[in-house]
């Protein structure tokens, strides 16, 4: 039975609900998208403008997982990075590798902007970031990453702040230094997502919402199988990430769900907002385990923090992130929280994103380990790609390696919340 929004900032706050109809009977199309959050829609919207007639088939709302649920933060941090530019540099070359990567890290921004413009997306879309350090030793790590960029044009946009000049930007103590990033975004992901959504809509694409997709019958023209319809296709791309349970005999194992909360408090006035982030930016730290927040276009905290690895629900979000929140901004201390909610991320051990096929037209993708706007847009496109027949891409990260834990989805997040508490317990040696 389909689920309603959860009870967030950015469902209050959505432009406009989505009410498409549920899969019945029979349809056919060029491709059949299962999952209606971002790499779901993106995918579909980038076969829509090559010309595909797409059907995407949610089993809530579009948007309704991970999409509508998480930061709102859009940065140049790709997920797996380093394990990425490891292994693509034996089929590849160190300095193609590096290349690629490289581009990957900011491909995401340039669609996103493109979609926005191109469609009059209003998503409260802003520019500037801080990648604040938490402890003196990430600073280094910091200064690597800005002197990586010099010959890139992304250079222009960053600068090294010291911990003074960190302070005047966000009023807090806790930070030691900082990388301000003016290119990269924060924004409201799910009217982002819903107009995304429209514009597949405009190009003549299906969308269906409050459709479970019980199965997919493989073949030379594959079937997605509802409990009221079927949508046949010549391929089909299957998006759900940490929300679905299909297809578990070849992606058992593979991506463990973990469980993220944000608060949203009360409107602030013009002197706190003043106080905490007078220029409007995001923010994450540098920790392993870190809080991000930013303050939302109607001026209140969006504060997320911590993760929960064990794939159970947290009991009480606002509980939990409060202390985390008051740490950050004593100036806060008991402040209304009006929003509290909580979304899964898919989490994959050496932090890859997933690309596959299960059979030669079937193909997925999962796996954005908490980076998924950005990620999702550049999935999206090379997904979309794949499925055209450009396959060169989609090749790379299909034929990554990843760790598979052969046991129960329970007993592999106990292992991965084991594995991030020892990260974490590292991190604090250091």
């Amino acid at each position: 039975m389909a689920q309603p929004r959860c009870a967030s900032y950015y469902s209050a706050t959505l432009h406009q609900e989505t009410h498409y109809p549920v899969v019945e009977g029979e349809h056919s199309v060029d491709v059949a998208i299962i999952g209606g959050g971002f790499t779901g829609i993106n995918t579909a919207l980038e076969l829509a403008e090559r010309g595909y007639r797409v059907a995407v088939i949610e089993a809530n709302k579009i948007g309704w997982g991970a999409t509508g649920r998480n930061g709102g933060q859009v940065t140049g941090s790709l997920s797996g990075q380093d394990a990425m530019l490891k292994q693509l540099s034996g089929p590849l070359g160190r300095e193609q590798a590096e290349d690629f990567v490289w581009d990957l890290r900011w491909r995401g921004h340039r669609i996103l902007r493109q979609r926005v413009d191109r469609y009059g997306i209003d998503c409260d879309l802003k520019f500037g970031h801080l990648h604040a350090a938490y402890q003196p030793s990430h600073l280094d790590e910091l200064k690597r990453d800005v002197d990586a960029s010099q010959g890139h044009d992304i250079a222009q946009h960053l600068s090294l702040l010291d911990a003074q000049q960190t302070r005047q930007l966000v009023g807090t103590t806790l930070y030691h230094g900082a990388v301000r990033n003016d290119y990269n975004m924060h924004l409201h992901p799910l009217n982002l997502c819903l107009g995304e959504a429209r514009a597949i809509e405009s190009l003549g694409g299906l969308l269906f919402e409050g459709s479970q997709v019980t199965d997919i019958v493989h073949g030379d023209t594959p079937c997605v199988i509802t409990d009221r319809g079927r949508v046949h296709a010549a391929s089909v791309v299957l998006a759900g990430n940490a929300y679905h349970r299909l297809e578990r005999k070849a992606l058992k194992g593979k991506l463990f769900p973990a469980s993220l909360g944000i608060v949203t408090t009360a409107p602030l006035s013009a002197e706190q907002r003043q106080a905490i982030n007078p220029q409007d930016l995001a923010v994450y730290d540098t920790r392993f385990v870190l809080d991000y927040y930013r303050l939302t276009a109607d001026g209140r905290l969006l504060f997320g923090g911590g993760a929960n690895y064990s794939g159970k629900a947290s009991q009480d979000i606002g509980a939990e992130l409060r202390p985390r929140l008051e740490h950050t901004f004593p100036q806060l201390a008991g402040v209304a929280l009006d929003y509290q909610w909580q979304g899964q991320a898919g989490i994959v051990i050496n932090r890859i994103p997933q690309l596959g096929r299960l059979s030669p037209n079937v193909f997925y993708a999962q796996g954005y380990s908490g980076h998924g706007i950005a990620t999702s847009h550049i999935v999206g496109n090379i997904m979309a790609a794949a499925v055209s027949g450009q396959l060169e891409e989609f090749d790379l990260f299909a034929n990554m390696r990843h760790w598979r834990i052969p046991v129960s989805e329970r007993i592999g997040n106990g292992l991965l919340a084991a594995g991030m508490w020892y990260y974490q317990l590292r991190e604090r040696l250091r």
